[in-house]
């Protein structure tokens, strides 16, 4: 009886969780249809209903010294472009779908890019819950989101790149969801050609 119990519950289980594990998130909350995109990914391998309070889509990080980072370099007056211009976007908690204000701020980051000729590195960044690599899987489906939205607003995909973070950069290292918000992010970097 046990093995007749097992044949039965075996197909079930698999079904469930191939069910389960195929269900697909929607990417952007809207009528706007995303066409599919065939993306460059480099690097590592899921919009906010309440914007991070003080953030509103503004929030840009200060700007960095240049490094050097797999065979691109960003440069001083990249990262000063980036600065003046290029906002971070946010999303919810276990999501990477974008948000109106989201798809704001990558209409305004798409004209700056258009006037820019330079490469963009769009860096997916999660908050310090989840493992590991949940955190870089969602980082870079927040990317991707991000990535996909541009190319519809007329980016030419070959100058974008992504990359998630996971949750290995916090821009804030609280523990409560007012830090945990601003670490919920994607990042514009601009790169040399």
């Amino acid at each position: 009886m046990n093995s007749s119990i097992y044949r039965w519950l075996l197909p079930v289980a698999v079904a469930t969780l191939m069910a389960a594990g195929c269900a697909k998130k929607e990417l952007v909350k809207s009528d706007t249809v995303v066409p599919p995109v065939a993306t460059a990914t480099s690097g590592a391998t899921p919009a906010a209903k309440a914007v991070p309070k003080g953030a509103e889509g503004s929030t840009t990080l200060p700007a960095s010294t240049p490094t050097e980072k797999k065979g691109t370099t960003e440069s001083a007056a990249g990262t000063a472009l980036q600065d003046a211009t290029l906002q971070n976007i946010f999303f919810d908690f276990d999501s990477a779908t974008l948000s109106s204000a989201a798809r704001d701020t990558l209409v305004r980051n798409a004209q700056v890019m258009k006037q820019n000729h330079s490469r963009i590195r769009i860096e997916g960044n999660c908050d310090e819950r989840g493992s590991d690599e949940y955190n870089l899987a969602l980082g870079e489906k927040r990317a991707k989101a991000a990535l996909a939205y541009l190319v519809t607003l007329g980016l030419p995909a070959d100058r974008l790149t992504v990359i998630s973070y996971g949750k290995e950069k916090p821009v804030d290292p609280g523990h409560e969801e007012t830090a945990w918000a601003k670490n919920r992010r994607d990042e514009f970097i601009v790169l040399t050609k």
